[in-house]
């Protein structure tokens, strides 16, 4: 069984996307279609690296950007396009490469990764599209079974 996976946008392409709009506010909208509170930190920039061993005995890496989003009790406190573009340009140097596929982590109010699906301009902000992770097997030729045909041996 396989899902269609969304497109995810690169931490390159966010920066590009972003850049065209300095002046604006920014804001992430969920899965769920509410947005997250406007006095967001972007706490963290980081290259995220997970190995793994599939169900199929395969060996595989998956390696992601990720920005770090926190709520804090400084109501006030507000990140915007310019101050998200400075905080990305020091984290480019440590991701390896900014082609890498981009998440948002927030607890709001579990600690969850995002994959960001793209961006559109509401209420004079840049609004960050955030979708959902779903869990595939990577393995289903091992995985799943075939459909059972008398004499195949699995009835």
């Amino acid at each position: 069984m396989s899902f269609d996976k969304p497109l995810v946008l690169t931490f390159a392409d966010f920066r590009r996307q972003l850049g065209v709009y300095p002046m604006l506010g920014l804001r992430f909208k969920l899965p769920t279609g509410s947005l997250t509170p406007i006095h967001l930190h972007l706490t963290e920039v980081a290259r995220v690296e997970k190995k793994l061993i599939d169900c199929g005995g395969t060996i595989r890496t998956q390696v992601s950007a990720r920005l770090q989003l926190w709520a804090a009790d400084d109501t006030d406190h507000r990140v915007n396009v310019t101050k998200c573009l400075e905080i990305l340009n020091r984290g480019t140097d440590l991701l390896g490469s900014t082609d890498l596929p981009l998440e948002v982590e927030c607890d709001l109010p579990f600690l969850t990764a995002f994959p960001v699906l793209g961006r559109v301009i509401e209420d004079g902000n840049v609004v960050v599209l955030l979708g959902t992770i779903k869990a595939d097997c990577l393995a289903p030729d091992v995985c799943i079974p075939k459909k059972c045909t008398p004499g195949g041996g699995c009835c």
